[in-house]
């Protein structure tokens, strides 16, 4: 098997933030969905999990935390160029999400925007020309 990545995440309405990763270029895996969980597969190494907060609970002892309210993690996602990090931040508004929790970082070679989900996780839409990289 390759290796792969399965982020799971807490969400409180599992057709609401399965919109918004539909809307970021997710397709939902149905093997893998149902009425707690929705499989939505972003590239073959890629997958999220989006668990309702309660079944999520069952995978852990700790708290649940509340994105809104703090961060835990923050998930990097290229793209291909400039316009496609703009395309992905606002399909993620358009569908339930926030664009722009915080300033854009704009280095010339380096492109970087960020955006949340319908439940507070924070995505950085990110676009690097390595070739154009300062060195040193």
């Amino acid at each position: 098997m390759s290796k792969m990545i399965f982020v799971n995440l807490p969400v409180t309405d599992i057709a609401a933030a399965t919109r918004v990763y539909e809307a970021i270029g997710c397709t939902q895996n149905p093997d893998f969905s149902d009425h707690q969980a929705s499989s939505m597969v972003w590239s073959e190494a890629i997958t999220f999990q989006l668990l309702s907060r309660d079944y999520f609970a069952t995978f852990t002892a700790k708290p649940v935390a509340d994105a809104h309210a703090g961060a835990q993690v923050l998930l990097a996602l290229t793209q291909e160029s400039r316009a496609a990090v703009d395309a992905l931040v606002k399909a993620a508004a358009a569908a339930g999400g926030k664009a722009d929790p915080r300033p854009a970082t704009d280095m010339g070679w380096l492109y970087n925007r960020a955006f949340e989900d319908a439940d507070g996780h924070t995505f950085e839409a990110v676009f690097a020309d390595m070739s154009a990289m300062p060195t040193g």
